[in-house]
């Protein structure tokens, strides 16, 4: 569950991050980008606790869910992060081109 948790503020910081893009802070993408990493650590935990105790009932039911869960919430971070990155690029360029 916490793989969950982590996912979804990954995503809320991603977006923050495109809100905030005119203040030159990179802590919100840096937010980002960390949780996304700790989304993918909690859901390998997730898997590596049900692999000990052996509930291979467990990890029948909620792999294939929890794997495509996982895919999303990472690529939403990147897609995200990435608006912010080109909006930053572009301003950059039109400050280049007005000088």
């Amino acid at each position: 569950m916490m793989w969950l948790i982590f996912g979804i503020l990954a995503i809320i910081f991603a977006i923050l991050n495109i809100f905030n893009f005119k203040k030159k802070s990179d802590i919100f993408r840096f937010l980002s980008l960390s949780f996304t990493s700790l989304t993918v650590c909690a859901f390998y935990a997730d898997g590596a606790s049900r692999v000990i105790i052996e509930d291979w009932a467990g990890l029948m039911d909620t792999m294939p869910t929890i794997s495509k869960a996982l895919w999303v919430c990472v690529a939403l971070s990147i897609v995200i992060n990435s608006i912010s990155l080109i909006k930053s690029y572009r301003k950059k360029s039109q400050n280049k081109k007005a000088a």
